[in-house]
């Protein structure tokens, strides 16, 4: 089973900042302890990699035309020099830097070509221009092939053992109406050429009412075929997320039975039975709810879990400002076989936090949950005004010593700068003594106004 471990926040302040990219081609590194999943290893080196968003960044001399930057995991985590850059100005990248293009507004990744290693797929803001799929190697990622998105989705959604691409291609609605979207579901495994096993289109009655933004995928019902969370601006002001569980007859949309929520969406095992757990984002309530997996999809309403900052065991408190909720990631940080949850408060105190949740036998609990922010003892920078700390939030094991480490950014670091924290794993949670930061200047890729780590993957 193929799955997916995070999701983020779509809604963009835009502005940006400068030059064109090159290829930095890492090195080999040996193979660790705990192998990464494919969908997290773009070099087939057993660490999982992480993909950065910097879609205001200005590259070839064009003002947001956006670029990625992937950092490679190895035994020491990652690292500034262990990097790929990726952008329309990039030998093999097809198109050209366009001014306002967003390249990297929304990022996916997993095994398109059944090769053995991982593949990034790289949205944009322009339904005009699409997405790209660049192909993972020994060497890493590099080359690439056109496809008709803005955003996309992998997972195994037929249950055939290869990844399949759920394909996007949404409008950008300033108004009270959205554009609507156009959805695809690509049959793997997807030839170098661009051209899939064959095409589905996926709930056009639907979608054609909703700007798709963002999502993750998981198995709720535990039938070995990948299930879909969409979220994305469905009208007047308001964001909503759809769930579709699959099943013999491809994905079917589910009408009732969860509440659509306005803010994140991860799917992830938090009781440990086998049975992705469902996780929606209440930013405007500044809340979360867990709808655990079974046989038959969502368990019961009565099953259903409300977490704020107000849950005995979580840190802070609930403020109608905090955007608690806007960002969710699941992963294992504590090696239990249980996975945890991280959840971004970007406007906590002005400044943005992050808070941890642990996964249990019972499911999850605000006991001995963690919060982070710049303020924390042994993390890098000083909390400002309009960081947005925790904007984006991603669980992934970059160190192969098989806790999940987290990765956190804050696009309006520096005055839109952007940057990404990176916190260690342990059995006993997140720790701050290896803390690291990456930021556009730091890895060497345009950095002024370009919102680096808007987007995480």
């Amino acid at each position: 089973m193929f799955r997916s471990r995070s999701h983020a926040r779509w809604a963009l302040p835009l502005t940006l900042g400068l030059t064109a990219l090159g290829l930095a081609v890492p090195a080999a590194s040996a193979t660790p302890p705990h192998h990464a999943p494919v969908r997290d290893d773009f070099n087939g080196d057993g660490y999982a990699d992480l993909a950065i968003g910097a879609p205001n960044g200005t590259v070839g001399g064009q003002s947001r035309a956006g670029y990625v930057t992937v950092l490679y995991g190895g035994p020491h985590g990652l690292s500034a020099g262990h990097r790929t850059h990726l952008s329309r100005a990039t030998a093999g990248i097809p198109g050209a830097p366009v001014k306002g293009q967003l390249f990297g507004l929304q990022l996916s990744k997993g095994d398109l070509d059944g090769d053995g290693y991982a593949d990034l797929v790289v949205g944009s803001g322009s339904p005009s221009a699409g997405g790209v799929v660049v192909w993972g190697g020994p060497r890493g990622l590099s080359g690439g092939r056109a496809i008709p998105a803005t955003d996309t989705q992998t997972g195994d959604f037929d249950g055939d053992g290869r990844f399949d691409l759920a394909v996007f291609r949404a409008g950008f609605a300033g108004g009270d109406d959205p554009s609507g979207t156009t959805a695809t579901i690509w049959k793997g495994p997807l030839g170098r050429n661009g051209t899939p096993a064959a095409r589905t289109p996926l709930d056009p009655d639907h979608l054609q009412y909703i700007d798709i933004r963002d999502g993750d995928t998981g198995d709720i019902n535990g039938d070995g075929r990948t299930d879909l969370v969409l979220t994305g601006y469905c009208g007047d002001g308001n964001n909503c997320s759809t769930l579709y569980l699959s099943g013999p007859a491809g994905l079917t949309r589910v009408t009732d039975g969860h509440p659509g929520g306005d803010g994140a969406a991860a799917i992830g095992d938090l009781d440990g039975d086998g049975y992705d757990d469902l996780v929606t984002g209440f930013q405007d309530d500044n809340a979360v709810w867990v709808m655990y997996g079974s046989a038959s999809g969502l368990r019961g309403k009565a099953t259903w879990k409300r977490f704020t900052q107000d849950t005995p065991g979580v840190p802070g408190s609930r403020e109608t400002t905090d955007k608690f909720g806007q960002a969710v990631a699941v992963g294992d940080i504590t090696g239990d076989g249980i996975e945890d949850l991280a959840v971004g408060a970007p406007d906590e105190n002005g400044e943005g936090v992050v808070d941890v949740l642990r996964g249990s036998r019972s499911g999850l609990t605000g006991t001995g949950a963690q919060a982070f922010g710049q303020n924390t003892r042994g993390v890098p920078g000083t909390a400002e005004q309009h960081d947005s700390f925790g904007y984006v939030v991603r669980l992934l094991d970059v160190n192969g010593n098989g806790h999940a480490d987290l990765a956190a950014t804050a696009p309006g670091e520096d005055g839109g700068n952007g940057a990404v924290w990176v916190l260690r794993g342990r059995p006993s949670g997140l720790v701050t003594d290896a803390a690291a930061v990456f930021g556009g200047k730091t890895v060497g890729a345009p950095y002024r106004k370009a919102s680096f780590g808007f987007e995480l993957k």
